[in-house]
């Protein structure tokens, strides 16, 4: 199983945990495979410093970690779905290019009311334990 997770679910395992946290565990075991592309982790690290005032090494720490358990994939079709949130167009591109079977966010605003894209459920870290990891 692939999935694709929005930048908050990263910055969410980070820093708070929960649902989040206990997904990214299931890819560091094995259990999932995650996608990244490059734009999504400079999205992590922007946020980290920006919002959290986070250390250049401690960034560089927490990508490396991410990378070491996830297939980077370079989109190579842009796609322009979400006009409000041009970085949200960015984790569709990574689940379209990576053929994933799951997008994992907690955008209320732009990427649960999709529901799907190109196939692809959208699901917020609950829905997606709940009714795919422990079902």
């Amino acid at each position: 199983m692939k999935i694709v997770c929005d930048t908050n679910i990263f910055i969410s395992s980070i820093i708070f945990g929960g649902n989040p946290e206990r997904i990214i565990k299931s890819c560091k075991k094995g259990k999932i495979d995650l996608l990244v592309s490059a734009e999504i982790l400079t999205e992590v690290s922007r946020v980290l410093k920006e919002k959290f005032g986070w250390l250049e090494s401690d960034i560089k720490r927490e990508v490396i970690s991410i990378i070491k358990i996830s297939e980077v994939i370079r989109p190579r079709v842009r796609i322009k779905k979400i006009a409000k949130d041009a970085q949200d167009n960015r984790i569709l591109e990574c689940a379209s290019e990576g053929k994933a079977d799951y997008i994992i966010t907690g955008d209320k605003k732009h990427l649960l009311p999709l529901k799907k894209f190109q196939g692809i459920p959208i699901y917020s870290p609950q829905e997606f334990l709940k009714n795919v990891l422990y079902d």
